[in-house]
């Protein structure tokens, strides 16, 4: 889910590579002419999740469920349509997709549910307030599904991929961006993540210093840092 461009689109090819048969899905559809099943989902739209059960069945069933789509700015001033578009695709639609896969699993014998998020949901960002807020909300959510899968004796596996900033259109702002990574190799990251079972990811190596130094920045200090 959200394989027109970027990270998405990487592991949808890296997938298909290792003999997988893959089902992408996408608001734009035009660059998905590899892959022989596609469809055209837009998580914020109410029948998301009906396109994605169509895409299920036309597919013959599914075992694993990535989902890609998200959207980020940095909105330093705050802008309230960038705020409440960040809130609806990176909260709402995600709930929305990644229950409709939940769903699915758990009434068809398990399987795996992989979802990128973001290094951005260690902390609160003051120069991305919903975005980094959104990430934390999908951390929260695929750790707490994890606990409900357990708890009804499921077999369902999840992966929460955390990269940090990564050269693709989202970033394509203008600004600067530390640390970039190349989205191949993000791609190839991910897919061994989820070809190992991690429970969560941060790529890169340089990524997991930082947020494990973010993680230990008293809160009182964190909230007076100017980022």
């Amino acid at each position: 889910m959200g394989a027109s461009s970027g990270i998405g689109l990487e592991v949808a090819r890296l997938l298909k590579e290792r003999g997988w048969m893959v089902g992408v899905a996408a608001r734009r559809v035009e660059r998905l002419t590899d892959f022989d099943f596609a469809a055209q989902i837009d998580v914020n739209s109410e029948k998301g999740g009906e396109q994605l059960q169509a895409l299920i069945e036309q597919m013959g069933g599914m075992d694993l469920y990535i989902h890609v789509a998200g959207i980020g700015h940095q909105n330093r001033e705050l802008r309230a349509d960038t705020e409440l578009q960040t809130v609806q695709t990176n909260g709402v639609g995600f709930t929305r997709m990644v229950g409709t896969a939940y769903r699915y699993l758990a009434n068809h014998g398990g399987g795996h549910i992989a979802t990128v998020s973001s290094i951005a949901g260690t902390k609160g960002l003051g120069p991305a307030p919903a975005y980094s807020a959104t990430k934390a909300l999908q951390n929260t959510y695929i750790e707490a599904l994890e606990q409900l899968s357990n708890a009804q004796g499921l077999n369902i596996h999840f992966t929460d991929l955390r990269p940090g900033f990564v050269d693709t259109d989202l970033l394509n702002d203008g600004r600067h961006y530390p640390l970039l990574l190349n989205k191949v190799r993000v791609a190839e990251d991910i897919v061994k993540a989820i070809e190992r079972r991690r429970h969560v990811r941060v790529i890169d190596g340089r990524w997991r210093a930082i947020t494990w130094l973010w993680r230990r920045i008293p809160r009182w200090l964190w909230r007076r840092l100017k980022l």
